[in-house]
């Protein structure tokens, strides 16, 4: 996949995942982190329960669902 690619997978996920788990975004530099690192959440993830996704499409939902689930840790782990 090519690197213009992985920016607007990674873009698009820190975007929705700052959306569903705080109601806002991160800015574009933010979000884009976010999305990269939980695309690597949610692929490992994934792969623990079998689960397989490909395309645009696919990237996106594991990217997201990894994203969620980092914002999710890091807001557990900053209470602690």
């Amino acid at each position: 996949m090519g690197f213009i690619a992985w920016l607007i997978i990674g873009g698009l996920a820190g975007w929705i995942a700052g959306n569903i788990m705080r109601g806002g975004g991160f800015g574009i530099l933010g979000n884009i982190g976010v999305g990269i690192v939980g695309a690597v959440v949610g692929g490992f993830l994934f792969s623990l329960l079998g689960l397989t996704s490909g395309g645009f499409i696919g990237s996106l939902v594991t990217a997201t669902v990894g994203a969620v689930v980092l914002l999710w840790v890091i807001s557990k782990v900053k209470k602690a």
